[in-house]
């Protein structure tokens, strides 16, 4: 994922009342990554909610707060029933990834030791770090949600140190009312952020509207997006008409490239990693063997920042079926997809920001 805001539709670790109208405004202003806790609202309330955040085109997302054991499997079993993209929070991973290990939801538990209500994050940086490794390490464990800002420690190293100490992504959550708090945590190296309470009481934008609030973090999260030390997650491909386009493409952008993560078709993952064996390359079937359609599962599960696809305009009618394939699915999930080198060189522009 890009660094990306999450809107919790939560006051206080608990679901707004009028969740259903200040969603309408979010969506307005922009908002495309919207969640709720699971608690505050009947579950009836909450269907609704998942399923407008999904009609709209967004991305939705439950936290659990429940601290009980019976009270967090059921909430597993909420986002499941409510087909959520992502369940974000929790601290008992080996009894909620037997529920949630054949639903295609992301799963991003707390590390830690998680107290109160609402939830504090308590222990030393170093016990929360192996906490961090020991859930990462859970196969259907996708990410992280990280209580940063309820720590009563170093937060900044806080949250270096867990993203430095796994590959799985990051959502920082709780307690971000500042654009200097967004900032630190671009700067982190995690992928995402939560606001709530704040984005409520008019923390980003002294007495503006819900709508013009949501619009300035949208403003703070793109300026921020130009620190995230955060690896990206990018797609490359080429016809083979355009391997030589994409290869001169490489090169030029070789520098920004380093130290981000490149998923390549067969064919064309050769080609990047002969011309620039320094990149992080990790190579699919070739194409016609099925290595679109594997993009296509990334782009489905949220797995990538964006695709970039040289596509040779003059390829026979055939070859357009996978492109018009993949080009569905990043429209679906509001992934960006360059078809043209200049294009590409946008995305670099806007993910990879020269030093």
């Amino acid at each position: 994922m890009a660094f990306n805001f999450i809107l919790m539709l939560t006051e206080n670790d608990l679901t707004i009342p009028d969740a259903s109208a200040r969603l309408e405004d979010a969506l307005e202003a922009g908002a495309r990554h919207i969640g709720f806790k699971d608690v505050g609202l009947p579950f009836e309330d909450l269907h609704s909610l998942a399923k407008s955040i999904r009609t709209a085109g967004g991305r939705s997302y439950l936290e659990v707060v429940s601290l009980d054991k019976e009270s967090e499997i059921a909430s597993a079993r909420a986002a499941v029933d409510l087909n959520v993209d992502c369940l974000l929070g929790g601290t008992r991973a080996a009894e909620v990834t037997e529920i949630t290990r054949d639903h295609p939801l992301r799963y991003f538990p707390f590390p830690g030791r998680i107290t109160g209500h609402p939830s504090v994050l308590e222990g030393s940086v170093g016990d929360i770090v192996a906490s961090a490794r020991r859930l990462a390490d859970l196969e259907y464990v996708h990410g992280l949600d990280l209580l940063a800002y309820r720590f009563s420690g170093d937060v900044p190293a806080l949250m270096r140190q867990v993203a430095q100490a796994v590959s799985k992504p990051i959502v920082v959550a709780g307690s971000i009312d500042s654009e200097d708090r967004i900032r630190t945590v671009a700067e982190s190296g995690a992928q995402a952020f939560t606001v709530g309470t704040a984005a409520f009481s008019g923390a980003f934008q002294s007495g503006a509207s819900f709508i013009d609030q949501i619009r300035s973090l949208l403003a703070i999260t793109a300026d921020a997006q130009a620190l995230s030390s955060a690896p990206r997650k990018l797609a490359l491909v080429a016809h083979n008409d355009r391997k030589s386009h994409l290869r001169a493409w490489v090169l030029r952008h070789r520098k920004a490239l380093a130290g981000h993560n490149l998923i390549c078709t067969g064919g064309t993952g050769a080609l990047v990693m002969d011309t620039c064996p320094e990149l992080n390359v990790r190579r699919l079937q070739r194409g016609s063997k099925g290595g679109d359609q594997q993009l296509g599962a990334l782009v489905a599960t949220g797995e990538l920042d964006a695709v970039i696809f040289l596509a040779d305009p003059t390829a026979p009618h055939g070859s357009d079926v996978d492109l018009q394939a993949l080009t569905r699915l990043a429209i679906m999930h509001d992934i960006p997809m360059a078809l043209s080198g200049s294009a590409a060189d946008l995305i670099i522009a806007a993910f990879l920001p020269p030093d």
